[in-house]
């Protein structure tokens, strides 16, 4: 694999007895000091901006998956609401809920399972959904869980890519400088010589 940056002596050139250089950077030949210190200088911050692009779509899922497991949460919650409130048994069974088949969809998707009885009506196109108490309290105690796992790991991702935005910054505020400081340098020392 060939070199970012080649330093490529110019023939006969020489001031003040030091020999001068041209610079091949990125197969560009030609090019002076401050393009091949201005290529060094944004490959880091540019490495660093595709990494967090990554650490972005990361942070994006996980808020999917906690809204998604937000709204499972939610219709076992409602399901846990038609439960009756006298007399309770762990077999008690909640209302029809279409919505509970969703629930356990979503809840698949994301490794969470989820115990519901489905009943076709033969051909009606019409399906009876509900659950029990236990498996219902089950489910609530599985999802909580997930949520709260998906919560801690969402805040370390943001902890992370927060880290990576503030690398990126430094990172392009840093190679300004330097490429800054090399034109000037460059400005510097033809006044001197002119």
């Amino acid at each position: 694999m060939a070199n970012m940056i080649e330093q490529n002596p110019i023939a006969g050139a020489s001031v003040y007895g030091v020999e001068q250089y041209s610079y091949t950077v990125n197969g560009v030949a030609g090019k002076d000091y401050a393009a091949a210190l201005s290529a060094a200088s944004f490959k880091e911050a540019v490495a660093i901006e595709q990494a967090l692009s990554a650490y972005s779509e990361v942070v994006r899922q996980r808020m999917r998956k906690l809204d998604d497991l937000g709204t499972v949460m939610a219709i076992l919650n409602e399901a846990y609401a038609t439960l009756k409130t006298k007399e309770q048994e762990s077999g008690d069974t909640t209302a029809n809920m279409p919505s509970l088949a969703d629930a356990k969809a979503t809840a698949a998707k994301y490794g969470v399972s989820i115990s519901i009885t489905e009943i076709d009506l033969g051909g009606l196109g019409v399906k009876l959904c509900y659950t029990t108490r236990r498996d219902l309290m089950n489910a609530q105690n599985a999802v909580q869980y997930a949520i709260d796992k998906e919560d801690n790991e969402l805040k370390q991702d943001t902890v992370s890519l927060n880290s990576y935005v503030s690398k990126r910054d430094n990172s392009f505020s840093t190679a300004s400088k330097l490429v800054r400081k090399a034109l000037d340098a460059s400005g510097s020392t033809i006044g001197n010589i002119g």
